[in-house]
């Protein structure tokens, strides 16, 4: 079995349009045979990934993007004093030998009016993931290292070696060539409101204040949003044994999985957040170390989650949460090797005897010590 680190989260979110779908409604999902909040776990994916590359070191975080041969060519121009045509022709054969498709934009026909600059640098045909190291290897192969081709194998060395940390964990799929998919590391469920809720309607109007200082009234524009409020639980697990073969280093897949905790914790969708400023944070963060498979907590809340007299919604959440660790313990034998939980107020008594309380300060130096711990000097 993998050493893996299970992430339960509860998280409140007020009146918010976090994450959408094609017609502008707040994303949702039927669960326990009622409709909950859903927030898509790509949308949490990239919330955390801009989180990494606010916080941490930016060399360790990848482009993920169909301009990659252009940025590789343009650094060619740069470095190696390339003219665009030579550089733009080298980054064609390093894809050409990877397998991986390009194309370049068609020039519009010669009219008086295009005013538009044609774009001759070759794009790949789908969104390619490429560290940092990999397009300096790239620049250098293709720079002073130039031989004039380059073979399938070498294309590879290129492409396919020291990965950055974001492809370590959530991966890279190349529909040309599977030799260069990643496997992620890590697993991100779509966040789910633990009771039932419905989107609501904020009418808006909006004041023209030019047309109002002369003396006309009503509204300059109005519209409507949806939007839904919800107590959701989230989920995301990291393969430790995984990170390390992804990365090569077993040191960095200690420190990238317990970053990773980090920005699981203060990231945040973006999605219409200047209008809903829904800045929060999880009430309660529920951690497990653990060398058996992964196990998500979400069945706690198959049947939708209601106040009582002795206990609102948040303590009812965090008993259904400790519970079912509990029974998930008791009845398969899933004891993690340790636990965690950190929460406002007195949330955190529910996971009493099996999960030490602690603040994330104290949580990121537990983990440290436990993955140093379980791996050893690797």
């Amino acid at each position: 079995m993998s050493l893996v680190i299970d992430i339960h989260a509860l998280q409140t979110v007020p009146p918010s349009l976090i994450n959408r779908d094609d017609t502008g409604a707040p994303k949702t999902a039927v669960f326990g045979g009622v409709p909950r909040q859903r927030v898509s776990s790509q949308s949490w994916k990239r919330a955390i990934r801009k989180y990494f590359e606010d916080h941490f070191d930016p060399d360790q975080i990848g482009d993920r993007s169909k301009r990659l041969p252009e940025k590789i060519a343009k650094r060619l121009e740069e470095v190696a004093g390339l003219d665009q045509a030579e550089a733009i022709e080298r980054v064609q054969k390093l894809f050409k030998a990877a397998k991986i498709d390009t194309e370049v934009q068609k020039a519009p026909k010669k009219t008086e009016d295009t005013d538009s600059a044609h774009n001759p640098y070759p794009h790949t045909k789908y969104l390619f993931f490429l560290s940092p190291a990999q397009v300096d290897h790239a620049v250098q192969v293709l720079g002073e290292s130039w031989e004039g081709k380059i073979s399938k194998k070498e294309a590879q060395a290129v492409l396919d070696e020291n990965h950055s940390v974001d492809m370590a964990m959530f991966g890279r799929m190349v529909a040309d060539d599977a030799a260069f998919n990643v496997d992620a590391a890590v697993q991100v469920a779509h966040a789910l409101g633990v009771h039932a809720s419905a989107p609501e309607f904020d009418f808006y109007t909006a004041v023209d204040d030019l047309a109002e200082e002369g003396e006309e009234t009503g509204a300059g524009m109005l519209g409507t949003v949806q939007m839904m409020s919800s107590t959701m639980y989230r989920y995301a697990t990291v393969n430790v044994d995984g990170l390390a073969q992804n990365l090569d280093s077993p040191a960095n897949a200690r420190d990238a999985a317990v970053k990773f905790v980090e920005a699981f914790v203060s990231s945040m969708p973006t999605g219409k957040i200047n209008t809903f400023a829904n800045q929060t944070l999880p009430e309660l963060l529920y951690v497990a170390v653990r060398d058996t498979r992964p196990v998500s907590l979400v069945n706690a809340f198959e049947s939708p989650v209601t106040g009582t007299e002795s206990a609102d919604r948040r303590h009812e959440s965090a008993r259904r949460l400790a519970d079912e660790a509990r029974n998930v313990q008791e009845v398969y034998g899933f004891t993690p090797d340790s636990a965690y939980v950190l929460a406002l107020g007195d949330l955190a008594d529910a996971f009493d005897g099996i999960a030490e309380k602690v603040t994330l300060a104290e949580l990121t130096e537990k983990l440290h010590a436990d993955l140093d711990r379980a791996m050893g000097d690797e």
